[in-house]
């Protein structure tokens, strides 16, 4: 094999697809463990030891997930007072892993409430920006993904749902501000779980739809105004659906518990 075949041999090897989910394992593993409180906030972890029979992996694995965690913000090594896990407020919980371990605890309310807060502040401003400055390409993918909920025939299914999750994403995309554009799609999981949540408790179908109208229409029309409070009703919405989904939430135990045998 000549030099150039040998540096590109070296240049395409890397991990090999058992490797890649080993360490996805791991990692999720790690993760859940620490986002559940099993390894509690400023707790030391255990021993290299103990997490490689804990977790069942190499510690060549073991330690490129700890570097992950590191950068995450989930943990830190101290000199000679081991691995400590981080503050919350420490963890980068847009990462993907992270965020979605936390929005799958149904306990966690507060990362809803977050989300929600900021869906608060930013999309009424990205929906302005779109009604102002938005072109036809963007506009057609506002439509498109108005139509696939139009044709979706109720708040409960997935169908709903990930067109819910395309039409807000395509008004961050259609406001030309690519602070928003990135919200979007930084949360794009954190976004659809909500909306999975929420449209179980939710208000009408045909409501729904005459609201996301609403706003699609002020966009098409140049009416920033009305695209901005179109938007606001709809967060307000969401708001309201949130309540009633976490109520049901705690309500089931407490029912269950009820329950004589």
């Amino acid at each position: 094999m000549n030099d150039r075949a040998q540096s590109g041999a070296k240049l395409t090897a890397g991990p090999s697809a058992q490797t890649r989910r080993v360490m996805s394992g791991c990692l999720r593993e790690f993760v859940e463990a620490v986002v559940s409180g099993e390894f509690a906030e400023g707790s030391t972890l255990p021993v290299e030891a103990a997490l490689l029979d804990r977790f069942a992996v190499s510690r060549t694995t073991l330690r490129e997930t700890m570097q992950y965690m590191v950068a995450q913000g989930l943990i830190r090594s101290r000199p000679r007072a081991g691995t400590v896990v981080q503050p919350r407020a420490s963890w980068n919980m847009l990462d993907p892993m992270v965020l979605e371990t936390a929005m799958g605890r149904p306990q966690d309310a507060s990362f809803y409430w977050a989300l929600l807060e900021a869906r608060e502040v930013l999309e009424p401003a990205a929906t302005r920006l779109a009604a102002q400055s938005s072109d036809n390409s963007a506009l057609m993918k506002v439509a498109e993904a108005f139509d696939a909920m139009a044709e979706a025939g109720g708040r409960e299914s997935e169908d709903w749902s990930d067109s819910d999750l395309a039409f807000h994403t395509a008004i961050l995309q259609a406001s030309g501000n690519w602070v928003f554009a990135q919200f979007g799609i930084a949360i794009r999981a954190a976004l659809l779980t909500s909306f999975r949540k929420t449209n179980r408790a939710s208000q009408s179908f045909d409501e729904a739809i005459a609201m996301h109208r609403a706003v699609m229409e002020a966009i098409r029309m140049r009416r920033p105004d009305d695209a901005e409070a179109g938007m606001r009703a709809l967060i307000a919405l969401a708001r309201h659906d949130l309540e009633a989904a976490l109520a049901a939430e705690a309500a089931a135990p407490a029912a269950l518990g009820k329950e004589t045998p």
